[in-house]
């Protein structure tokens, strides 16, 4: 009987070290994007190369941009506090222009996107009178850096684009951020009080990190937990971060402008209990939350490209 326990626990140890070693490597390469790095389809991959991928992972290659954005624009390189070189594209009425610009609003993408991902929803903001400043995240699109840390430190992405604008004089500015684009708002404007828009749209944007990992894991058909939990550690062991201290359900208690939040019904990735407590936990009294019937995690723009106007236009005026 003792050997046979002794066999069963050292089994077990080995199943838990397994375990630990393949979300170490999983978390690796969800929070790291690289350059030239070839997209594989799991359909195309053999035996072998299938079951290293669920072992260990696979590396990412950064979203390639399509620059399809039919408005005027130009291409600007601004830099952060540290030292990230983060490509922008900055979409301005012409002067001679009949519409005199509302205003600018500034744009974050979600995790593993670009800046040409949400180019449907700048050319929407740009017919209804505004400017925009569209930003790639670090390790993302064409900016600097292979490592992503799904907003903790993309927080200083928003300051720095906050601030470009905020520099040319623009006195109306906005900010705007689908998925982790809207998650990173948040705790940029927890962690730095000089970030004051005049209002704020958030598309989705998790509770907390934990509640993000365990969405992805929920889009995989695999149980959130305990591998929520165990990919969200590794995660943060591995960027230097406290992942379970990421919390926009918490930053937003600092948010006091207008704010519109946005979310799809039939949203896997993030519940719609995380999306009533961030609604609920808004510093601001001038409040909206708009659900969207049958949307998952996606574009509500392009998607439900009525509503969607017709709220932000709502919003906005």
């Amino acid at each position: 009987m003792k050997i046979l326990l002794k066999r069963i626990g050292y089994a077990l140890l080995f199943a838990f070290i397994l375990f630990n070693i393949m979300c170490a490597f999983q978390s690796y390469h969800f929070t790291r994007f690289y350059d030239n790095v070839p997209h594989q389809n799991p359909q195309e991959m053999g035996f072998f190369d299938k079951a290293s991928a669920i072992l260990f992972g696979v590396s990412q290659g950064k979203s390639k941009i399509v620059d399809s954005l039919q408005i005027p624009h130009t291409t600007i390189t601004i830099t952060t506090t540290d030292s990230f070189k983060l490509s922008c594209w900055h979409g301005v009425h012409p002067l001679s222009d009949s519409v005199n610009a509302k205003g600018t609003i500034i744009m974050f993408h979600g995790h593993g996107s670009n800046k040409s991902g949400v180019i449907t929803e700048a050319q929407s903001f740009y017919n209804l009178g505004w400017n925009v400043f569209m930003v790639d995240f670090r390790a993302h699109g064409q900016s600097s850096g292979t490592e992503c840390t799904v907003g903790v430190k993309e927080a200083k992405d928003v300051a720095a684009a906050y601030n470009y604008i905020a520099a040319t004089g623009e006195k109306n500015v906005l900010l705007w951020g689908i998925s982790m684009g809207a998650a990173t708002i948040t705790k940029a404007m927890n962690d730095d009080a000089s970030i004051q828009p005049k209002k704020v749209i958030l598309e989705m944007p998790f509770g907390t990190m934990l509640d993000a990992v365990e969405g992805f894991v929920r889009t995989m058909h695999l149980p959130s937990e305990p591998l929520g939990a165990e990919l969200a550690f590794w995660g943060g062991i591995e960027t230097g971060t406290w992942s379970f201290g990421n919390k926009p359900e918490e930053y937003v208690k600092k948010i006091k402008c207008p704010v519109l939040l946005q979310w799809g019904t039939d949203d896997i990735r993030v519940t719609e209990s995380e999306t009533d407590d961030i609604y609920a936990n808004l510093a601001t009294s001038q409040k909206t939350l708009v659900k969207y019937e049958g949307l998952e995690h996606e574009s509500l723009c392009k998607n439900a490209h009525e509503k969607w106007l017709q709220s932000v236009t709502k919003f906005l005026d």
